[in-house]
């Protein structure tokens, strides 16, 4: 009887586009819009569970220029992250303090899409209901 193992091996491209939204997640501490915007395609399509698709990468930055303005504390931590081709999935955590208060840990689902190193698509899954509590709202 025999066995065989099954072992599975990291592309160079699947590392790079690890590396690419670990990045990416940790540039959010900066509250620098446009830092973020160096990550995005040109075309990115950005969707947040239940708010309206953001497209293109002007938008998106504008979209975080104004989040960054509204809330004094923003930290974002990737719990666990997985990559298949240029596909990438990450449990995280969104850290996101009002004026005077502490970091809400609003955790998160976000699925992004690589294309020639830069993100193409990213799509969040975040409970709004669960988010407005932790931030008291």
């Amino acid at each position: 009887m025999s066995s065989s193992t099954s072992t599975t091996t990291r592309t160079e491209q699947e590392a790079g586009n690890d590396a690419l939204v670990r990045e990416f997640v940790d540039a959010f501490e900066k509250k620098d819009a446009a830092l973020l915007g160096s990550y995005l395609a040109d075309d990115i399509v950005f969707e947040n569970y239940g708010d309206p698709e953001i497209r293109g990468r002007a938008g998106l930055v504008a979209m975080w220029a104004g989040v960054f303005r509204n809330f004094a504390g923003v930290r974002f931590e990737t719990l666990h992250q997985a990559v298949d081709g240029d596909v990438v999935i990450a449990e995280q955590v969104h850290g996101l303090a009002l004026a005077g208060g502490t970091l809400a840990p609003i955790r998160n689902l976000a699925v992004y899409e690589i294309r020639d190193g830069k993100i193409a698509a990213w799509r969040d899954y975040t409970n709004p209901l669960e988010a407005k509590r932790l931030l008291g709202l």
